[in-house]
Protein backbone atom coordinates (compact mmCIF):
# COMPACT_ATOMS: atom_id res chain seq x y z
CA UNK A 1 0.00 0.00 0.00
CA UNK A 2 1.69 3.18 -1.13
CA UNK A 3 0.88 6.49 -2.76
CA UNK A 4 2.73 9.73 -3.33
CA UNK A 5 -0.35 11.80 -2.51
CA UNK A 6 -3.39 11.61 -0.28
CA UNK A 7 -6.70 10.84 -1.97
CA UNK A 8 -9.20 11.45 0.85
CA UNK A 9 -12.36 13.25 -0.25
CA UNK A 10 -12.78 15.24 2.98
CA UNK A 11 -10.11 16.76 5.27
CA UNK A 12 -8.63 14.45 7.91
CA UNK A 13 -7.09 15.88 11.10
CA UNK A 14 -4.00 14.25 12.61
CA UNK A 15 -3.71 15.33 16.23
CA UNK A 16 -0.31 16.05 17.76
CA UNK A 17 0.39 15.41 21.44
CA UNK A 18 3.62 15.34 23.43
CA UNK A 19 3.35 14.73 27.16
CA UNK A 20 0.19 13.51 28.88
CA UNK A 21 1.08 14.77 32.33
CA UNK A 22 0.37 17.62 34.72
CA UNK A 23 2.12 20.78 33.55
CA UNK A 24 5.12 22.16 35.45
CA UNK A 25 4.93 25.44 37.33
CA UNK A 26 4.03 28.67 35.53
CA UNK A 27 6.97 30.10 33.66
CA UNK A 28 8.41 26.70 32.73
CA UNK A 29 9.60 26.47 29.09
CA UNK A 30 7.17 24.87 26.64
CA UNK A 31 4.58 24.36 29.36
CA UNK A 32 1.97 24.30 26.61
CA UNK A 33 3.13 20.87 25.43
CA UNK A 34 1.78 19.19 28.56
CA UNK A 35 -1.82 17.97 28.43
CA UNK A 36 -3.14 16.86 31.82
CA UNK A 37 -4.38 13.24 31.98
CA UNK A 38 -7.92 14.34 32.92
CA UNK A 39 -7.99 16.81 30.03
CA UNK A 40 -6.80 14.11 27.63
CA UNK A 41 -9.52 11.76 28.88
CA UNK A 42 -12.15 14.46 28.33
CA UNK A 43 -10.84 15.11 24.83
CA UNK A 44 -11.03 11.45 23.84
CA UNK A 45 -14.54 11.16 25.31
CA UNK A 46 -15.54 14.29 23.40
CA UNK A 47 -14.24 12.91 20.10
CA UNK A 48 -16.17 9.71 20.73
CA UNK A 49 -19.31 11.73 21.46
CA UNK A 50 -18.85 13.57 18.16
CA UNK A 51 -18.64 10.24 16.35
CA UNK A 52 -14.92 10.27 15.58
CA UNK A 53 -12.71 7.18 15.56
CA UNK A 54 -9.14 7.77 16.78
CA UNK A 55 -6.60 5.93 14.64
CA UNK A 56 -2.89 5.21 14.39
CA UNK A 57 -1.14 6.23 11.19
CA UNK A 58 -1.31 2.69 9.81
CA UNK A 59 -5.02 2.45 10.54
CA UNK A 60 -5.50 5.92 9.03
CA UNK A 61 -3.77 5.05 5.76
CA UNK A 62 -6.83 3.57 3.98
CA UNK A 63 -8.69 6.82 4.71
CA UNK A 64 -5.81 8.98 3.50
CA UNK A 65 -5.64 6.88 0.34
CA UNK A 66 -9.35 7.22 -0.34
CA UNK A 67 -10.01 3.50 0.15
CA UNK A 68 -12.27 4.13 3.16
CA UNK A 69 -14.43 7.03 4.26
CA UNK A 70 -15.57 7.91 7.74
CA UNK A 71 -15.30 10.35 10.61
CA UNK A 72 -11.73 9.69 11.72
CA UNK A 73 -8.81 11.48 13.35
CA UNK A 74 -5.20 10.42 13.50
CA UNK A 75 -3.67 10.45 16.99
CA UNK A 76 0.09 10.94 17.30
CA UNK A 77 2.51 11.40 20.18
CA UNK A 78 5.98 12.83 19.61
CA UNK A 79 9.15 11.63 21.41
CA UNK A 80 8.03 8.48 23.22
CA UNK A 81 7.38 9.67 26.77
CA UNK A 82 6.64 7.05 29.42
CA UNK A 83 3.59 9.08 30.47
CA UNK A 84 2.05 8.26 27.08
CA UNK A 85 2.02 4.61 28.17
CA UNK A 86 0.86 5.18 31.73
CA UNK A 87 -1.61 8.04 31.23
CA UNK A 88 -2.75 7.96 27.60
CA UNK A 89 -2.94 4.30 26.65
CA UNK A 90 -5.64 3.29 29.18
CA UNK A 91 -7.86 6.09 27.86
CA UNK A 92 -7.24 5.11 24.25
CA UNK A 93 -8.09 1.51 25.06
CA UNK A 94 -11.29 2.57 26.84
CA UNK A 95 -12.61 4.10 23.62
CA UNK A 96 -11.16 1.55 21.23
CA UNK A 97 -8.73 4.06 19.78
CA UNK A 98 -5.27 3.43 18.37
CA UNK A 99 -2.41 5.91 18.02
CA UNK A 100 1.16 6.27 16.81
CA UNK A 101 4.00 7.23 19.14
CA UNK A 102 7.11 8.48 17.33
CA UNK A 103 10.10 7.14 19.29
CA UNK A 104 13.76 8.22 19.29
CA UNK A 105 15.59 4.91 18.90
CA UNK A 106 18.87 5.75 20.66
CA UNK A 107 17.18 7.47 23.60
CA UNK A 108 14.86 4.68 24.73
CA UNK A 109 14.78 4.41 28.51
CA UNK A 110 16.55 7.75 28.86
CA UNK A 111 15.13 11.28 28.97
CA UNK A 112 14.48 14.13 26.52
CA UNK A 113 18.10 15.28 26.58
CA UNK A 114 17.60 17.29 23.38
CA UNK A 115 15.53 19.74 25.45
CA UNK A 116 18.18 20.47 28.09
CA UNK A 117 19.48 23.63 26.43
CA UNK A 118 15.93 25.00 26.25
CA UNK A 119 15.52 24.46 29.98
CA UNK A 120 12.74 21.92 29.59
CA UNK A 121 12.38 19.47 32.48
CA UNK A 122 13.77 16.00 31.88
CA UNK A 123 11.09 13.33 31.67
CA UNK A 124 11.48 9.53 31.30
CA UNK A 125 11.07 8.02 27.85
CA UNK A 126 9.75 4.52 27.27
CA UNK A 127 12.38 1.80 27.23
CA UNK A 128 12.33 -1.20 24.89
CA UNK A 129 10.11 -3.30 27.17
CA UNK A 130 7.67 -0.44 27.65
CA UNK A 131 7.60 0.26 23.92
CA UNK A 132 6.57 -3.35 23.37
CA UNK A 133 3.90 -2.94 26.07
CA UNK A 134 2.63 0.08 24.14
CA UNK A 135 2.26 -2.06 21.03
CA UNK A 136 0.71 -4.97 22.96
CA UNK A 137 -1.89 -2.45 24.11
CA UNK A 138 -3.02 -1.88 20.54
CA UNK A 139 -0.85 1.16 19.82
CA UNK A 140 1.78 1.78 17.14
CA UNK A 141 5.43 2.86 17.11
CA UNK A 142 6.73 5.34 14.56
CA UNK A 143 10.22 6.73 13.95
CA UNK A 144 11.54 10.12 15.13
CA UNK A 145 15.24 9.72 14.20
CA UNK A 146 17.93 8.10 16.34
CA UNK A 147 18.83 11.14 18.49
CA UNK A 148 16.05 13.73 17.89
CA UNK A 149 18.33 15.80 15.67
CA UNK A 150 17.59 18.87 13.64
CA UNK A 151 17.99 17.34 10.22
CA UNK A 152 18.64 20.76 8.66
CA UNK A 153 21.76 21.09 10.83
CA UNK A 154 23.15 17.63 9.97
CA UNK A 155 25.07 16.61 6.86
CA UNK A 156 23.48 14.33 4.29
CA UNK A 157 25.17 11.16 5.51
CA UNK A 158 24.21 11.76 9.13
CA UNK A 159 20.66 12.69 8.17
CA UNK A 160 20.28 9.53 6.13
CA UNK A 161 21.54 7.40 9.02
CA UNK A 162 19.28 9.15 11.51
CA UNK A 163 16.27 8.36 9.32
CA UNK A 164 17.00 4.86 8.02
CA UNK A 165 18.75 3.40 11.07
CA UNK A 166 16.00 4.65 13.36
CA UNK A 167 13.60 2.55 11.33
CA UNK A 168 15.71 -0.61 11.46
CA UNK A 169 16.58 -0.19 15.15
CA UNK A 170 12.96 0.23 16.18
CA UNK A 171 11.92 -2.69 14.00
CA UNK A 172 14.49 -4.89 15.72
CA UNK A 173 13.24 -3.78 19.15
CA UNK A 174 9.54 -4.20 18.39
CA UNK A 175 9.82 -7.12 15.97
CA UNK A 176 7.32 -5.26 13.83
CA UNK A 177 7.41 -2.99 10.76
CA UNK A 178 7.88 0.72 11.49
CA UNK A 179 6.22 2.45 8.56
CA UNK A 180 5.69 6.03 9.71
CA UNK A 181 8.11 8.88 10.38
CA UNK A 182 7.96 12.29 12.04
CA UNK A 183 10.47 15.11 11.43
CA UNK A 184 11.94 16.31 14.76
CA UNK A 185 11.18 20.00 15.38
CA UNK A 186 9.40 19.96 12.01
CA UNK A 187 12.77 20.85 10.44
CA UNK A 188 13.44 19.33 7.02
CA UNK A 189 14.14 20.12 3.37
CA UNK A 190 13.39 18.28 0.14
CA UNK A 191 16.47 16.06 0.51
CA UNK A 192 15.09 14.72 3.78
CA UNK A 193 11.72 13.99 2.19
CA UNK A 194 13.56 11.91 -0.41
CA UNK A 195 15.50 10.11 2.32
CA UNK A 196 12.32 9.24 4.21
CA UNK A 197 10.74 7.90 1.04
CA UNK A 198 13.88 5.92 0.15
CA UNK A 199 13.96 4.39 3.64
CA UNK A 200 10.60 2.78 2.91
CA UNK A 201 8.30 4.80 5.12
CA UNK A 202 4.66 5.02 4.06
CA UNK A 203 4.07 8.46 5.59
CA UNK A 204 5.82 11.31 7.37
CA UNK A 205 4.27 14.00 9.54
CA UNK A 206 5.37 17.59 10.06
CA UNK A 207 4.60 20.45 12.43
CA UNK A 208 2.86 22.42 9.69
CA UNK A 209 -0.64 23.18 10.92
CA UNK A 210 -3.68 22.00 9.05
CA UNK A 211 -5.83 18.99 8.33
CA UNK A 212 -4.77 16.56 5.61
CA UNK A 213 -6.30 17.61 2.32
CA UNK A 214 -6.53 15.59 -0.90
CA UNK A 215 -3.38 15.87 -2.96
CA UNK A 216 -1.01 16.29 -0.01
CA UNK A 217 2.41 14.63 -0.18
CA UNK A 218 2.34 11.51 2.02
CA UNK A 219 5.84 12.46 3.20
CA UNK A 220 4.76 15.96 4.32
CA UNK A 221 1.50 15.54 6.18
CA UNK A 222 0.18 18.47 8.20
CA UNK A 223 -1.06 18.00 11.75
CA UNK A 224 -3.32 19.64 14.31
CA UNK A 225 -1.62 20.57 17.61
CA UNK A 226 -3.40 19.85 20.89
CA UNK A 227 -1.84 21.73 23.79
CA UNK A 228 -2.48 22.51 27.44
CA UNK A 229 -4.89 25.37 26.66
CA UNK A 230 -6.96 23.47 24.07
CA UNK A 231 -10.55 23.56 25.32
CA UNK A 232 -13.23 21.18 24.07
CA UNK A 233 -14.90 23.86 21.90
CA UNK A 234 -11.50 24.69 20.40
CA UNK A 235 -10.82 21.00 19.78
CA UNK A 236 -14.07 20.85 17.83
CA UNK A 237 -13.02 23.86 15.78
CA UNK A 238 -9.66 22.22 15.07
CA UNK A 239 -11.00 18.88 13.86
CA UNK A 240 -14.35 19.77 12.28
CA UNK A 241 -13.84 23.18 10.66
CA UNK A 242 -11.34 25.13 8.56
CA UNK A 243 -9.82 26.64 11.73
CA UNK A 244 -6.46 24.87 11.33
CA UNK A 245 -6.48 24.82 7.55
CA UNK A 246 -5.69 28.54 7.41
CA UNK A 247 -3.16 28.56 10.27
CA UNK A 248 -0.03 27.45 8.47
CA UNK A 249 3.16 28.30 10.40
Amino acid sequence: MSSLETLNLSPIPILTYHQIEAAPAKGAPFRSLYVAPRAFARQMAFLKLLGYKGLSMSALMPYLLGEKVGRVVGITFDDGYLNNLTNAMPVLQKYGYSSTCYAVSQQLGKTNVWDIEAGIAQTPLMNAVQLRQWMAGGQEVGAHTRHHVRLTEADKSSSSDEISLCKSELEAITNSPVNHFCYPYGDYVSDHVAMVRAAGFQSATTTQRGRCQAGADMMELYRVPVVRSTSLPLLWLKVATHYEDRRYT
